[in-house]
């Protein structure tokens, strides 16, 4: 299981300012197998991109692209993430426009024609609490949007952290998405009324089953994200791995 522990780069986006490839080389060195791509600075080179992750040997566990690019951009998205070694590509949140009854069926549409055109390529949605505040046919927007059914082509990428923030229990939630979720987001909620984000194994989530449920379900990276950290992110992505490797000796074992 170690081998699928990546961290997401939204986390360090600051630090990422300073330099991608010793960025890399300080995440390979921490212990992480890969790394989320997300959060680049405006104008980065993806060539270097990829030249830091085969340098560094660090596996891609997907990349965030906003939904105007691949609703308008797709040949260059293409271009680009075919330097990275990944065929996971996933709309990471929407515009204020799409959060309605209609704008979650565009998305759907949308998100289903890009994976037509992208052969090779898998399609996710990443969830954020807003997704629940909408009901479609009797469910929330995001169970809509990743209906687990053979016309819909939209995979799922569930963050545990805003399920939760939603009101629903994540180990629950996920069920329905087995063998359709190659990529979950960890990250955990504080133990306190701020019931903000946290390193993982640090709050109120329990991880344990939700890794369970992953190694039985056809999950191929845990992606450890934290929006804000109480401190230096670099710290926060070292605890939250730390206590991954606590949580995966059992499968270790098996």
């Amino acid at each position: 299981m170690m081998n699928k522990f990546a961290a997401q780069l939204y986390t360090v986006r600051e630090e990422m300012k300073k330099g991608i490839s010793p960025l890399f080389k300080e995440l390979k060195e921490m212990g992480w197998a890969g790394v989320q791509l997300s959060g680049f600075p405006p104008g980065y080179d993806p060539k270097e991109v990829a030249a830091a992750l085969k340098e560094n040997n660090l596996g891609t566990a997907g990349i965030h692209v906003p939904l105007s690019r691949l609703e308008n951009d797709l040949e260059n998205v293409i271009a680009e993430v075919s330097l990275y070694n990944t065929n996971d590509i996933v709309c990471p949140s929407l515009p204020q426009e799409y959060k309605n009854e209609e704008g979650y069926k565009k998305v759907r549409e949308i998100l289903n024609n890009v994976a037509k055109q992208a052969p090779g390529f898998r399609i996710s949605y990443h969830n954020h609490a807003f997704e629940f505040e909408t009901e479609i046919a009797g469910k929330s927007a995001l169970e809509y949007l990743l209906e687990p059914t053979e016309s819909n082509k939209l995979l799922a990428e569930v963050d545990v952290f805003w399920v939760k923030k939603g009101g629903r229990d994540p180990l629950e939630f996920i069920r329905p998405y087995a063998n359709r979720m190659p990529i979950i987001h960890l990250k955990d909620m504080s133990n306190d009324e701020k019931q903000t984000f946290a390193e993982v194994g640090t709050g109120l989530i329990d991880f344990a089953p939700i890794l369970d449920w992953g190694e039985k379900s056809g999950v191929e990276w845990y992606a450890v994200e934290q929006d804000v950290c109480p401190g230096n992110p670099m710290d926060s992505l070292q605890i939250s791995l730390d206590n991954l490797r606590t949580l995966a000796k059992p499968f270790q074992l098996k």
